[in-house]
């Protein structure tokens, strides 16, 4: 008697990203994060590992030097593809931009490494194309099909769709901690501080541009919304809410954006240090994407 062929196996695909990405905390079945590193007065810690965000919003007015990043290294990646290989036949790695960050040179020489010490598993990586919340939405993508038991292909193909639609709003409350880190001229700075002028940002694609120079939080506020329903264009919309040591202006903000918008999922999240250590605290931000009609 000839028995019946086994049913074929399931390929079951995991998700890392790196902390630059803004998840929410305490997020049922989340990716795995490889931390990116901060230091602070020569001191190196892995961003949200050895100090939470709080901590260092708190911290970052006294501190003697602007506070510097990098990019996990390429041990923190394998570190973290080992991890999931525990639950894993296939790992989709998930960067923040290369505009922003080395994030996606190390995870491809992580994945190097990791050919050598788990051949049998198959790890690619993905750029974003966006930063904080953006990075977080791509990543919750691909996590959301690869808990429904998509293959590592279509996996990617959800994280690339919505890394194609998602658009992030930010805008800093000053231009200090940029002009410190030597990405605008003084004369800048002192403008915008002498005019109150709180810049905004768009995001698409790793490209970012200035989209409005409004001089009070709330108009800065109701630009991101304007702009926010002009690109969703009525249609369902995930959405995360970020900002750096400006809660309660968040919770408002997120409130506003459930009552205005067909919100699929809707987070809030405190903007990971590595990205504040570059805009300073106050800054607020939306980072969403629409999914397509039919």
């Amino acid at each position: 008697m000839t028995s019946a062929p086994s049913p074929p196996s399931v390929v079951k695909t995991a998700i890392v990203t790196d902390s630059a990405a803004s998840l929410p905390p305490g997020a049922a079945d989340s990716p795995i994060v490889a931390p990116m590193q901060l230091i602070l007065d020569g001191q190196q810690l892995r961003d949200g590992l050895d100090i939470t965000a709080v901590e260092f919003y708190r911290a970052l007015p006294s501190l003697a030097q602007p506070p510097t990043t990098a990019a996990p290294s390429p041990q923190s990646y394998l570190d973290a593809f080992q991890q999931a290989a525990q639950d894993a036949d296939a790992i989709l790695c998930i960067t923040v931009s290369p505009a922003f960050s080395a994030s996606y040179d190390s995870a491809q020489a992580a994945i190097r490494a990791a050919r050598q010490a788990m051949p049998d598993i198959h790890i690619e990586v993905l750029d974003s194309g966006s930063a904080a919340g953006g990075e977080g939405l791509v990543a919750t993508a691909a996590q959301r099909a690869a808990r429904a038991g998509a293959s590592l292909q279509d996996v990617r193909a959800a994280a690339a769709r919505a890394a194609e639609e998602t658009t992030l709003l930010a805008f800093l409350d000053t231009l200090y901690y940029v002009w410190k880190g030597g990405r605008v001229p003084r004369i800048a700075y002192a403008g915008a501080a002498l005019l109150g002028i709180k810049p905004m940002l768009e995001m698409t694609h790793g490209s970012v541009r200035n989209v409005a120079r409004p001089r009070t939080r709330r108009r800065a506020t109701d630009r991101m919304l304007k702009l926010m329903d002009q690109r969703a264009a009525d249609r369902p919309v995930h959405v995360s809410v970020m900002h750096g040591d400006a809660l309660e202006e968040a919770e408002r903000l997120q409130a506003n954006i459930e009552s205005r918008f067909d919100c699929r999922e809707l987070f809030l999240a405190d903007l990971s240090p590595v990205i504040g250590a570059h805009t300073g605290p106050g800054l607020l931000a939306i980072a969403f994407w629409p999914e397509r009609p039919g």
